[in-house]
Formats: C-alpha cells, structure tokens, sequence
C-alpha cells in the first residue's frame, strides 16, 4: 500500500516537473520571439518564412519587390549637383565654342551687313569699341544694342566691351562729365577715392549699354621714358598702384561691370609702345616679382575675373616669344605660380608688336597652346574670320585638342553666367545724376 502510494507521488512529481519544464520552454520560446531583431539576418531569414505562410497571395513578391528597391536605394551613389556652366558647354557645337574665343572690333557708327555676318558666322563671343564707334551718347547706345539684338541668334550672350580708364584713355561723348586719370587720383593715395572711381566708371559705360571694362590699369610707371603708360598707371610705386588698383577693380565689380586688369606682366618699363613695335624688357624673373608682378598678385588674390596679357618680350624668361604667346609667362607663372584660373584675354593681336613679327594664324594657335581664353582683335572683320578659321582647322589636324577649347570656353561661360550677362539688358543710370557724382567726386580729387 505504502509502495503504491509512494509510486503514484512520484508519478505526480514527475509529471508537474514536466508540466513546469515544458511552460518554461514556451515561455523562453516567446521570449525569444519578441527581442528578435528585423536587422538580424538568422532571424530574418526564419521569421519571412513564418510570414510568407500566413500571408494572402502575391504579398511574397510584392515583399521581395520591395526589399529589392531598398537595396538598390541604399546602394545608389549620391546624385552629383547639377553644374550649369557645363551644361551649357555640352550643348555648344564646336564653331560656337571658338566663337566665344574671339573679341572682334566693328567699323563705323552703326550696325553695318559685315559685322551682322561676323556675329552669323564667326559667333564671336564679344565685341570692343574704340572711339571712332562713338558718337553721341544715345547713338552709342543704340549702336551696342542692335549688336546684342544681332547675336541672339546665337546661344551665349555677348561681351560689350570697351577701354573705359579715365583721362585721355576714354570712350564716352562729351555729354558725359569726364573722370581725371589714374595718374591724379594716385597722387592722393586715396583707395576710396579710387574705388569710387570705378563705381563711376562702370556706371559711364552702362548708360551706352556695355558690360566689360578694361580698366584698370595695374602697371607700374617705373620708367619716365615710357611712351604708352605714364599717368594710366597710379604711380611708380608697387604699394600704391596694388591697393588704388584694386580698390578701383571692386569698385567696377560693385556695380555689375566686369573688370580687365591690363597689362600683365608688367608694361611701366617699356621704351617702345607695342601698338607700333615689340617691346624688349630684360629683367629677371626676381626683378618682375619685386616691383611688376606686385599689382597683378593682389588682383589675383581679389579673385580678378580676366587678365590681358602684353605684347612685351621678356628674353630672360622666354627669348622666343612675347608674353601673349608664352607659355612660360602665362601657362608657367600666371596660371601655375600665380594660381590664377580666371579668364585671360590677350591684347590686340592686330597690333605692330604681334603683326610686324608674327603671321595672325601662328599667333592665335600659339597664344591658345600657352593658355589664353579670349583671342582679340579689333579694326578687321577678316582677322576675326582668320582667327576663326584657324582655331577650327587646328582642333580638326589635331594641333589643338578640342578639350583645350573647352578649358577656356568653360571660364568664359561661367564669367559671363556670373554676372547674369543677357542680350536682353538695357543701358541703365541716370546722366543728370551720374554727371553731378563725377562733378563732386572730381573737387574731392583735386583738394587733396
């Protein structure tokens, strides 16, 4: 009896010891259950399988669709800012891009059939005015604004430049008041008199409708005998002709005007003016950077938006050829030491420094191989035309790679979006008012 009992009791244990082990499975079980991590992939991979059992029919697809767009998502790189200066690149033809390599003269007083044919054909990406396209102030501008209509058959807006520096370099009609030279504005060693000087520049050529102007002058005026600088330059001193100079660069800027600095490396200490010949300067590399390259390195460090290079041959840094087709000057010291990426703009390659020594072809390849942007060339349609054609037949035979075209159409579009350019734009400003600020600014000059 007592063994029975005994078998039964423990018949009983057993049993509720089993009933506890089994409870204490499924509760580890759904323990389990409830921390596992989606993330985890042993537990992802068993809990889709449950899933995919209990789920209607076609959500397995719809599931694994799902998880397929997420990876692909996940594993996309991220979507590269648009650059809109490329973009207009890319769309550019080949002769529209040279096009916008060349800055062409006009002739006479008026739009004229050869000039509309020039903007056709040749695409030329700017124009210049000398004073014998200026007539009244009103016919300017009237002159400046049939061009910008005649080239919006092309895609790019057009360069409506000018020499705008004050004193005898000057291009306004007599209606406008006159503005003194660089040479008695730096004898007050005044930068804010001189950077209102180029606010009041800017705003002289914007009544006749143009956008750039060569100005200023950053050379230094180191040799009295200099036949084409004295009072253009600020004065004899590096220190001066730097701060005026670049005090005079943002005034332009201020008011929308794109600046040129001229005449890179250096045209104070000329003995020959190189609209008849090619001037010689023997000096050194350490001479240049001690007094000529001064101005330039500041303007430089200003974020200058273009640089014109001189015909002016340095025989100790490049015996075989004149800044504007150097290289050495330009490729070496301009854009390598002086780490200068903005537009460069070669003078007039009509001048007698180039055209007594060069043929106009050899010239513009070379001066695109050293790194020039912008070829200019004014008082012949047919020099625009060479040019032209010079360009194109050098990218086709190969002596010009058409990605070398593109480096210099790049900057040229991206300074010409930055300052909003359009063929669209009026000629804006106030004459009464603009004239009484150069009347009042001029008293300020001369007091001082």
């Amino acid at each position: 009896m007592y063994v029975h009992n005994d078998s039964i009791k423990s018949k009983r244990r057993q049993s509720v010891q089993m009933l506890f082990l089994i409870i204490a499975v499924l509760m580890l079980i759904t323990a389990c259950g409830e921390t596992q991590k989606p993330g985890s992939t042993a537990n992802s991979s068993a809990g889709s399988t449950t899933e995919q059992q209990a789920a209607p029919e076609g959500s397995a697809d719809s599931d694994a669709e799902e998880a397929e767009e997420n990876n692909e998502q996940n594993n996309a790189s991220p979507q590269e800012e648009a650059d809109p200066v490329q973009e207009q690149l890319d769309q550019l033809s080949l002769d529209e891009k040279i096009g916008q390599m060349i800055l062409a003269g006009v002739q006479g007083t008026a739009l004229d059939d050869q000039a509309k044919q020039m903007i056709a054909d040749q695409k030329v990406g700017g124009i210049i005015f000398y004073g014998n396209n200026v007539t009244t102030l009103q016919g300017t501008a009237d002159f400046v604004q049939s061009i910008k209509e005649a080239n919006r058959v092309n895609p790019v807006p057009i360069f409506m430049s000018v020499d705008q520096e004050g004193g005898k370099v000057s291009r306004m009609p007599d209606e406008v008041e006159s503005i003194p030279s660089n040479g008695k504005v730096g004898a007050t060693k005044d930068a804010e008199l001189a950077e209102t000087m180029g606010r009041l520049l800017a705003r002289q050529i914007q009544l006749a409708g143009f956008n750039v102007d060569f100005a200023p002058v950053l050379d230094v005026n180191s040799n009295p005998n200099n036949p084409v600088i004295g009072d253009r330059s600020f004065g004899s001193s590096a220190e001066l002709v730097s701060r005026l100079g670049v005090a005079e660069m943002k005034g332009l800027r201020s008011e929308g005007m794109i600046p040129v600095v001229k005449h890179f490396p250096g045209h104070g200490d000329t003995s020959v003016d190189s609209h008849l010949d090619l001037p010689v300067v023997n000096k050194t590399e350490e001479q240049l950077a001690e007094l000529e390259w001064i101005p330039f390195q500041a303007a430089v460090k200003e974020h200058v938006e273009a640089v014109m290079v001189a015909h002016i041959l340095f025989p100790k840094l490049d015996s075989d050829h004149p800044a504007s087709l150097s290289d050495v000057i330009i490729g070496e010291h301009l854009r390598g030491k002086f780490n200068y990426d903005g537009v460069v703009i070669t003078d007039d390659l009509s001048m007698g420094a180039i055209a007594k020594n060069y043929k106009l072809n050899e010239a513009a390849i070379a001066t695109v191989q050293a790194g020039s942007d912008i070829l200019l060339v004014a008082h012949s349609y047919e020099s625009a035309k060479t040019i032209f054609d010079t360009l194109k037949n050098a990218v086709k035979n190969g002596k010009i790679t058409e990605s070398r075209i593109d480096e210099s159409v790049y900057r040229i579009l991206a300074l010409k979006q930055s300052y909003k350019l359009s063929d669209e734009q009026q000629p804006s400003d106030d004459l009464k008012q603009l004239n009484a600020d150069i009347v009042q600014w001029r008293k300020q000059v001369h007091a001082e």
